[in-house]
């Protein structure tokens, strides 16, 4: 609605309804009023409260997630930084520990600078660690100097520990395989049984510091095992053994025969052979077993009561092999039993050299022995003491040989190696199947 208005001028002019004057204009406006269709809504009390309870769990767990990655960030970060130490250290973490114990002992001696860093930094290792950490292992480790928490824990999860060794050579009875290793101040632990006779792998084993001495004993029969099924298999065919023990108990004796590599197949044909002919093998090493069993050392020479004595070990009394090993042999004696050399020798002896010489008749026999009587008697004077050291060696009389001649003076066999037991057969002597005398093995001269 207008209403017209008069100006001085005489013009009527049109006023609209509503319309505001400048001072009225100056004046705060109302504001205009809700929609008719939102008027009848009131806001959610409970949907409210939900929002507010999600942003506030967003708000923790985006300051907890801010703490853990700057504490990981930290440890990390302390993990990678040098270790406080100035020169490679040796530290032997014992059996049974578990990771807090050995970050305090880690700590205790200056390795690293904290121990629950240690512990967390293990922790998130494996957890965040692009590989699972393996656990903290015993054993005797060097940290080389400036060494890292991460560089120490690798070392010690990994097992790179020092190691030291135990060399059992060929040739050692079970006794005296326990013996040593009872001697061993690295190892730890009781042997309260002694192992089968040949069941053990003569070897060098490798070992950490405190290690079991029965873990040690284990890891030889398994050696043993294992080369004696790889081997058997293989073995030559027309061989006068019919079973794994039969092979151990001739590769014993050929063990204890000679020290040379180079000649075991040779030692091993001449047994064989005697084997095949019926003929006793007069293997003096089995004397000394049946004597002293696993003991391994007579202590004195071998006499002719000695080889006279009934025994199941003595194989100048019973035909075929002894009841059992006397030794436990090496692969090198268990390859020349397996596969021995194409020879009709029946006999050997020492040659002077260090090695035998091979006979295949009583007379070649003779001949060699008196060879090497006559290099025994030149250098008796220079070398008489040295028999005298080897406990193994002895003098054991030599009956009158088959054909009537003389009986041939004492002599003594060649000295063994000091992994040797005994001082036998350096010759094979034989004895027919009616146990006719023949001239025994030959000995080098001992003092009597």
């Amino acid at each position: 609605m207008s209403q017209n208005r008069k100006r001085p001028d005489g013009v009527r002019t049109a006023r609209t309804a509503g319309a505001r004057s400048p001072a009225e204009r100056l004046e705060p406006g109302r504001a205009p009023g809700r929609p008719r269709g939102l008027q009848a809504r009131e806001p959610s009390r409970a949907l409210g409260s939900i929002v507010r309870a999600i942003s506030g769990v967003l708000t923790v767990s985006l300051i907890v997630m801010v703490l853990v990655g700057g504490t990981a960030f930290a440890i990390f970060n302390n993990f990678e930084s040098p270790g406080p130490l100035d020169a490679p250290r040796t530290i032997v973490i014992p059996k049974g520990e578990g990771r807090i114990a050995i970050a305090e002992r880690l700590e205790r001696e200056g390795i690293i600078t904290n121990r629950w860093t240690f512990v967390g930094g293990y922790l998130l290792q494996g957890f965040l660690g692009s590989k699972k950490t393996s656990e903290l292992r015993a054993g005797e480790y060097e940290i080389k100097e400036h060494a890292s928490m991460r560089d120490v824990i690798d070392t010690l999860s990994e097992g790179k520990s020092i190691l030291y060794k135990a060399t059992l050579p060929e040739g050692l009875t079970s006794e005296q395989i326990v013996e040593r290793l009872k001697a061993e101040p690295n190892l730890s632990g009781e042997i309260t049984n002694i192992p089968p006779e040949g069941t053990l792998l003569p070897d060098t084993y490798y070992f950490s510091k405190g290690a079991s001495r029965n873990e040690v004993l284990d890891r030889m029969r398994d050696g043993m095992e294992k080369a004696m099924a790889e081997i058997w298999e293989g073995r030559d065919p027309d061989l006068p053994i019919r079973s794994v023990e039969e092979l151990v108990t001739f590769a014993s004796i050929v063990e204890k025969e000679t020290g040379r590599q180079d000649e075991r197949d040779r030692v091993a044909a001449v047994f064989y052979n005697r084997l095949r002919k019926g003929m006793r093998l007069q293997s003096d090493p089995t004397i000394i077993y049946g004597i002293v069993g696993g003991h391994g050392v007579l202590g004195r020479g071998i006499t002719k009561a000695d080889i006279d004595t009934k025994s199941p070990y003595n194989t100048y009394q019973v035909n075929g092999l002894p009841p059992g090993p006397i030794c436990n042999p090496g692969k090198s004696a268990l390859q020349a039993a397996l596969h021995p050399a194409k020879t009709s020798d029946l006999y050997f002896v020492a040659d002077g050299t260090g090695g035998h010489t091979f006979s295949e008749t009583l007379k070649e026999h003779n001949s060699a022995v008196q060879k090497w009587r006559a290099v025994e008697k030149q250098t008796k004077s220079g070398k008489q003491g040295a028999a005298d050291a080897d406990p193994d060696t002895g003098t054991a009389p030599i009956p009158q040989s088959v054909d009537g001649g003389p009986k041939p003076g004492p002599v003594t066999t060649k000295a063994q190696k000091s992994t040797k037991a005994s001082a036998s057969a350096d010759s094979s002597a034989s004895a027919d199947s009616n146990g006719a005398d023949v001239p025994l093995p030959v000995r080098k001269p001992k003092k009597q």
